[in-house]
């Protein structure tokens, strides 16, 4: 017994060292999502106001094309980073681009895409306290997430898309994606 004591805090050690090594391999930036492969959770969001033709956001609207849906608010600074680049994919016309104004006036939302553009085919208002965006484990804006043409999630990115990261890791899994 007083052998397995003085082992006790060795293992101990071991264990929470063996931890920390894993941890130390992982990428921060990365955050785990339950939703991958999983379906878009049931929403119909209202259009921001001043949109034309748009008629806001649903599940059904993300069914019968791969695209990406992006939360985004006027009130997020990493916002401004992303947009440029969601501008000129827009320009590119690779994937059907969605918007979610997450936690957002939407008038302040409507405000904000005709002072910066607008890169989206949809958006909807998804206003305080944000329930849709909390059904898909957003954790702040922005986000993206690549849907497949059956309504999946396919991959979720946190953090401002960059023509970089486009580049490397979205756009490929669109491509796979469309196949």
């Amino acid at each position: 017994m007083r052998r397995i004591l003085y082992l006790l805090p060795v293992l101990i050690f071991v264990g929470l060292t063996v931890l920390f090594l894993k941890g130390l391999t992982m990428d921060p930036r990365q955050i785990p999502s339950v939703l991958i492969d999983r379906a878009v959770p049931e929403m119909v969001l209202a259009p921001l106001p001043g949109r034309g033709e748009d008629t806001g956001l649903s599940t059904a609207d993300l069914k019968g094309r791969v695209s990406v849906v992006n939360i985004y608010g006027s009130w997020c600074v990493a916002c401004v980073q992303e947009h440029p680049t969601l501008m000129a994919l827009k320009k590119q016309g690779d994937v059907p681009i969605h918007g979610i104004d997450w936690r957002d006036d939407p008038e302040q939302g409507a405000a904000w895409l005709k002072k910066h553009g607008d890169p989206y085919q949809r958006v909807g208002a998804d206003p305080a306290p944000g329930r849709t965006a909390v059904d898909f484990g957003v954790t702040g804006a922005p986000e993206s997430f690549i849907v497949d043409r059956n309504g999946i999630i396919r991959y979720k990115h946190t953090g401002p898309i960059t023509p970089e990261n486009w580049r490397k890791t979205l756009l490929p899994i669109i491509r796979e994606l469309e196949k």
